[in-house]
């Protein structure tokens, strides 16, 4: 199943399936089931019954919908860094014994064909395409079993970098440099974990203004999905609805010879296999 947010012809929002021939209002067809996404993962096995059985009967939506980002209440926003091997390799970076972390603001978060702000105070700003992991229920201290179980399913995400910040202020601001308004879009869907057989088997690819920047696949991952779930439960409470960012294959602008950043007028576009593609321009913010 691929779930989607949207706002209906009439400004309601809602949120259904995203399916090979259009898109399913589940929530016009059962207006009981909650009207949070969040609030739905969080409650997973008490609707997918009802949600599978409503799929098998309801078509297509006729409405137009424009697609919203599908987490409605952004949580945590956690990040690994130089997570790729081919990744660390064009930096030049050791390959890591363990998941590097750093998080974003809510802030950061944004939705499909929304705009990414170029911020005046950055003149680097980088594109990173991303798997991202959507926690489903409350987990702390997982094993690896129990962290896999946890995850509710993937989305395709961007981590939007200011690489003078991340790199070029004093003691090297991870967090500043990742979480300007508009750094973290995600969407269109939010693909449930059944419907992928293996997420280290997983297209990855990346186009700047239609070029393709990077092409690799998530099996060149250091740590994977659940071993991540695993290793931030050992310090903290994961919540349904937080999201992790798994990391960017090789490709980025800083590691280009010559650099390549993100300017006004620029498209950026991710697509990951079997989940989705994500569609964002970019604009001055000043």
């Amino acid at each position: 199943m691929k779930f989607v947010r949207f706002v209906r012809s009439d400004s309601s929002i809602g949120w259904g399936l995203q399916t090979d021939h259009g898109i399913q209002d589940i929530l016009a067809a059962d207006p009981s089931l909650p009207t949070s996404l969040v609030e739905l993962i969080a409650a997973w096995s008490h609707y997918e019954a009802r949600i599978a059985s409503l799929a098998r009967k309801l078509g297509t939506s006729h409405d137009t919908l424009r697609i919203l980002c599908p987490i409605d209440r952004p949580g945590k926003i956690l990040c690994i860094g130089l997570n790729y091997r081919d990744h660390a390799i064009e930096t030049k970076a050791p390959i890591p014994d363990e998941p590097i972390v750093f998080c974003k603001m809510p802030t950061s978060m944004i939705g499909p064909l929304d705009v990414i702000r170029l911020p005046a105070a950055s003149k680097e700003v980088d594109y990173e395409a991303e798997l991202v992991v959507v926690i489903g229920h409350r987990t702390k201290h997982a094993s690896l079993e129990e962290a896999e179980q946890a995850i509710f399913g993937y989305s395709v995400g961007h981590d939007v970098s200011a690489r003078d910040w991340q790199k070029g202020k004093p003691g090297k601001q991870w967090f500043l440099g990742k979480s300007f308004d508009t750094f973290a879009p995600l969407g269109p869907a939010i693909t449930t974990a059944n419907s992928i057989p293996d997420p280290l088997q997983l297209t990855i690819r990346c186009w700047l203004n239609g070029q393709l920047v990077q092409d690799s696949n998530t099996r060149e991952l250091i740590f994977s999905p659940a071993y991540l779930v695993q290793y931030l439960s050992q310090v903290m409470t994961l919540e349904p609805g937080d999201v992790i960012y798994t990391g960017t294959p090789s490709g980025v602008g800083v590691a280009r010879n010559p650099q390549v950043f993100l300017q006004p007028g620029d498209t950026v576009e991710i697509e990951i296999e079997s989940i989705g593609r994500l569609v964002n321009s970019c604009v001055a913010d000043h």
